[in-house]
């Protein structure tokens, strides 16, 4: 494996020519509604790098969507998942077992908040993992209804579809959905109208004021949150909330689940999003960040929860494959290795140093935030009205993809530019990205 040099270089125009050849190809034969943030192909990334086939070197601030955290080539992901594919490719869990699934299970049950007695199910993704939380919920409480947040996301299967809050371009046109699903209001800081000093408190009684009357505690199942919401914009619930809403599901008998898909190992400095307010979900979802790249996704939590669906009732034919679990012990042990929560906590120190500094320069920007390396930027075209700047950060992505910088954006309202470097990034290039987003700013 040929480390691929940490520099940017832009050779073509991005994308090049033989990226727009394989786009032509891809348009023939790939359905249309699989999009790309950029078509430019890929063949070969690593640290923080993507270079693609037209020998252009981009700084990653994307990382797969908080996929590759320990880099899209580390050395314990590729050693362990290539003994793993040397040995065998495939059993099927529930046909005969392995180790390396019981493995990955142990280390969710060291890893994850809280210390009652874990157990684990694996899968194949995030969407997985959130349905089959409302599986194991509904088995445990013999209950029904679901309560999820306004700007979450929880994926794209017909009952993750329901469970998330944005139609375009998640949900349109492909109901109908599952029932037994609520909405309620989400601690969203930036936006709430008494100011964010009071959006704990507010939107916490105002929730739980809505379960309460329009749905009944006793028939809540579980409540769905991301302790730190992904594409709904970064929105980190404003202090209390989360704590609040942990103690009434504890109250009611109703299953907390953290989904910790985008938030988890290491992307926020802490292994767990939810340590930063000391919750303790009854139930974890993870995914992304868990595999170095490699799909696999989890529900943990507490065992005699985990334990309520009958024997049968959780599984999947590759749910935790050998390769893919191999792929999890590597990322972990890169993880614990390289100290990467304290690496996303420099990654944060820099990224909201510099980003500071543009908010002084440039009024587009509304807000900042998030933890670790995930960090966001809302763009607003008026500080005081906060109207949503959706053009603007389009062309900003725009502008960043030209200079060989790729980044990503979110939002329920299209208007927030988010940032998920790999952890691994080293700070040269961490810089030299910020001063391409700084640049692309000037240039609007």
């Amino acid at each position: 494996m040929t480390a691929i040099p940490q520099e940017r270089r832009v050779v073509t125009a991005i994308p090049g020519p033989k990226s727009v050849e394989l786009q032509a190809r891809r348009a023939s034969v790939v359905a249309a509604g699989v999009g790309s943030v950029l078509p430019v192909f890929t063949a070969r990334a690593g640290g923080g790098i993507i270079e693609d086939v037209d020998g252009n070197r981009l700084i990653d601030f994307g990382s797969g969507i908080a996929v590759t955290s320990v880099g899209a080539s580390a050395e314990a992901v590729v050693r362990r998942a290539s003994a793993q594919l040397a040995e065998f490719t495939h059993t099927c869990f529930m046909v005969t077992p392995y180790e390396g699934y019981v493995e990955v299970a142990e280390a969710l049950a060291e890893l994850t908040p809280g210390d009652h007695a874990k157990k684990s199910a694996l899968f194949n993704s995030g969407a997985e993992a959130v349905e089959n939380a409302v599986k194991i919920a509904r088995a445990y409480t013999k209950r029904q209804a679901v309560v999820v947040f306004d700007h979450g996301y929880h994926g794209r299967t017909n009952l993750t579809m329901a469970l998330t809050s944005k139609n375009m371009p998640y949900k349109q046109g492909f109901g109908p959905f599952a029932p037994e699903v609520y909405r309620v209001p989400v601690a969203y800081g930036y936006r709430w109208p008494t100011g964010a000093e009071n959006a704990g408190a507010e939107a916490s009684a105002q929730a739980i004021d809505q379960i309460s009357k329009q749905i009944g505690a006793e028939n809540v199942a579980a409540i769905i949150i991301e302790p730190l919401l992904g594409e709904g914009g970064f929105i980190e619930p404003a202090k209390g909330f989360l704590p609040a809403i942990a103690r009434f599901a504890k109250d009611n008998g109703i299953v907390f689940v953290a989904d910790e898909i985008q938030s988890g190992f290491c992307r926020t400095g802490q292994w767990f999003a939810c340590e930063d307010e000391g919750v303790v979900p009854d139930l974890i979802t993870t995914a992304k960040g868990i595999a170095g790249g490699l799909p696999l996704a989890a529900v943990t939590g507490r065992a005699e929860i985990m334990d309520a669906p009958h024997a049968g009732g959780l599984g999947g034919t590759y749910g935790g494959n050998p390769v893919a679990c191999a792929g999890a012990l590597g990322a972990i042990e890169t993880m614990r290795e390289l100290d990467l929560n304290a690496r996303a906590r420099r990654i944060e120190e820099v990224m909201k140093g510099r980003l500071t500094a543009m908010a002084e320069k440039f009024d587009l920007i509304g807000d900042i935030r998030g933890r670790g390396a995930m960090i966001a930027i809302e763009l607003v075209e008026d500080r005081e009205t906060k109207k949503p700047a959706a053009a603007a950060t389009a062309a900003l992505a725009k502008a960043c993809h030209a200079e060989g910088l790729l980044v990503l954006t979110c939002g329920t309202y299209g208007n927030v530019l988010r940032f998920l470097p790999p952890l691994v990034i080293g700070e040269d290039l961490l810089n030299e990205g910020l001063d391409i987003i700084e640049r692309a700013f000037e240039g609007l």
